[in-house]
């Protein structure tokens, strides 16, 4: 049993890494909030092991992950609160030694990999770092219906990982010298790698941003859409969720996709109109979808996915 010291450490670190998903949290019940703070703290220190190694060999990132994963499975002593934390809530929700293997396995990644050729190749790495994040959830909120809600679930992760790397690319490149933007979409507009890497803004670049986040919206409309086969308790949350991640793509938008030169952020005040307009369209219409619709930047005539021998007709906003 996870105890009240352990949840105000991994809370705290939520609170410090995850602002945009700590404001959601917060509407979680009980049952699922603490869990929840646990495996963010989790995934924030498997993730910083690659994110912030600053000097540390390869190879030493990579024994580190190791130990991670066979502490999360049970195989080794946990090493420290939060490790200590995710065991004892894996353990009691049952959480899927292939998701965890999976995640283990999408962070080792990270260590050799800064280029992705293909949205397909991408799509792989994220369906263990985002994916199995969204898995991960749904276990510990007690689905009825898992099998319907999975594919749901695992499409609302990815959406929100692309909104990172949509709206982190400036920071990839400076401080992990990493671009998850697909050389195949950056070539398809006449884009170039180097102008990223050389964080040179292009018109070209930022017809492959948006096209990817067109790609992003879809994503988005497919995991709301399985918002309604969470438990009710559990189905405001997500959604909340998906509204703030959602509005970084209206920061990007007002940039002209341009998040080569600028870091768009998302303020407080901004995030906590957003979570009370939402409540208050909750209030009267139970449908995600729709209060999705209402309350998000994002709206059905902006997810077609562009084909670049057509003419661009979305404004920018």
């Amino acid at each position: 049993m996870v105890d009240s010291k352990q949840i105000e450490r991994t809370k705290a670190i939520q609170r410090r890494t995850g602002r945009t998903f700590h404001v959601a949290t917060r509407f979680l019940p009980e049952r699922a909030r603490h869990p929840t703070y646990v495996l963010y703290a989790f995934f924030r220190v498997a993730d910083e092991v690659v994110d912030d190694a600053g000097d540390t060999p390869p190879d030493e990132q990579a024994a580190q992950l190791e130990s991670y994963r066979r502490q999360a499975l049970g195989e080794e002593d946990p090493d420290g609160p939060v490790l200590e934390a995710f065991r004892d809530i894996a353990t009691e929700y049952d959480i899927s030694e292939s998701e965890i293997n999976d995640f283990i396995d999408a962070m080792k990644t990270d260590i050799h990999k800064s280029r992705y050729e293909t949205y397909g190749e991408l799509e792989a790495y994220m369906r263990g770092s985002a994916a199995a994040v969204g898995v991960m959830m749904t276990e510990i909120m007690d689905l009825d219906q898992p099998e319907v809600a999975l594919p749901h679930a695992i499409a609302l992760g990815e959406a929100f990982q692309l909104t990172n790397f949509l709206r982190d690319v400036r920071e990839d490149v400076i401080d992990r010298d990493r671009i998850y933007l697909p050389i195949e979409t950056l070539e398809k507009y006449g884009a170039s790698i180097e102008d990223v890497e050389n964080l040179e803004f292009t018109p070209e670049i930022g017809r492959a941003i948006q096209a990817e986040m067109a790609r992003t919206e879809e994503l988005y409309h497919e995991g709301v859409a399985g918002i309604k086969y969470l438990p009710e308790d559990c189905q405001f949350p997500v959604l909340l969720s998906a509204v703030l991640y959602a509005d970084h793509h209206r920061l990007i938008r007002k940039l002209e996709f341009d998040t080569i030169s600028h870091e768009p952020d998302l303020s407080m005040p901004r995030k906590l109109w957003l979570a009370a307009r939402t409540r208050w369209h909750w209030q009267w219409n139970r449908d995600p979808e729709a209060v999705f619709q209402r309350v998000s930047t994002i709206t059905e005539t902006d997810t077609p996915h562009h084909d670049p021998d057509r003419p661009d007709t979305t404004p920018a906003q």
